[in-house]
């Protein structure tokens, strides 16, 4: 029996702690939408793949995070010339995916930045446009939803949207109550207009269980972000304070313990999304005292 779930004929979803998308071509080739962490969900979908009778066609990792196209280098081992596709920025963090603990950490990342949940290999991802097209033989909409990432697709086939990390599942926001973002503001706005899609049957978040409820998922992932931004808010108001202190004030008022150098980097990028949109919004203001970048309410 396979282990694809049909979402709809022709397109099917490999669940996992992040669901791959299976897209078919017509002719017996599919798509891949996101190929996982690593080689062992690399290896999964493609035995899923097989049992299904379909041969890979072509990847498309939605953004660069390295849980999202972490097994293209299993699958590559095997179909050596499969083209890789991804946001045209997002494709360039891929070639070279150093950018991503770089990025979070603001240097050579630390050893314990290193790690497969930082930083996956290499793979020659090609820039993509947005917008209707067909990818690997298999008819796509290509939606942009900036956020989560600095650029990512959502994809959608007919009636049913894989919102990526666009939107995430109960359980996902649940465990996790600093969802990551590169652009708070932008999240919300992106979430916002996904939810406001019509003729939509059936969403999947990258993470999470199907549903055909688009609105409801989006207006608890809407709920979500604005919890953070309002806990980085009180944060602030408790007192002027850099990012980190303020990074451990918000996690105290969230519940959200950290135990490696990976989540304090995590949060720690969420929590300064959320101060440049307070900046933005004239809610708080930024400024440099005694050697540190400080935060403040706005009086």
């Amino acid at each position: 029996m396979s282990a694809l779930t049909e979402l709809s004929p022709g397109v099917h979803f490999f669940p996992s702690a992040v669901n791959s998308v299976v897209v078919e071509d017509g002719r017996g080739g599919a798509l891949l939408v996101d190929t996982g962490l690593d080689d062992s969900h690399g290896r999964k979908l493609l035995r899923a793949l097989a049992e299904a009778g379909l041969i890979p066609t072509a990847i498309l990792n939605t953004h660069s995070h390295a849980d999202h196209h972490g097994g293209n280098t299993f699958i590559l081992k095997k179909f050596p010339h499969l083209p890789v596709y991804a946001p045209p920025l997002e494709a360039a963090i891929i070639q070279h995916p150093v950018l991503k603990p770089l990025s979070l950490y603001g240097a050579s990342p630390l050893p314990d930045l290193r790690t497969k949940f930082l930083l996956a290999p290499a793979s020659p991802a090609q820039p993509l446009q947005s917008g209707p097209q067909s990818v690997g033989g298999a008819g796509v909409e290509l939606i942009e939803i900036p956020g989560h990432a600095l650029q990512m697709y959502a994809v959608r086939v007919r009636d049913v949207l894989y919102a990526a990390d666009g939107l995430f599942g109960k359980d996902a926001l649940a465990k996790h109550p600093l969802t990551f973002c590169a652009d708070s503001a932008a999240q919300k706005v992106s979430a916002r207009r996904l939810g406001e899609l019509n003729g939509v049957r059936v969403v999947l978040p990258g993470h999470g269980e199907p549903t055909p409820n688009l609105a409801e998922l989006a207006a608890l992932n809407l709920a979500a972000y604005e919890r953070t931004t309002q806990a980085v808010l009180a944060a602030v108001q408790n007192g002027e304070a850099s990012i980190d202190d303020l990074l451990a004030r918000v996690c105290s008022a969230l519940g959200a313990e950290m135990t490696h150098a990976g989540a304090i980097v995590l949060n720690r990028a969420v929590v300064s999304a959320h101060l440049t949109e307070l900046v933005q919004g004239g809610q708080v203001r930024a400024f440099v005292a005694g050697n540190r970048l400080l935060f403040a309410p706005e009086s």
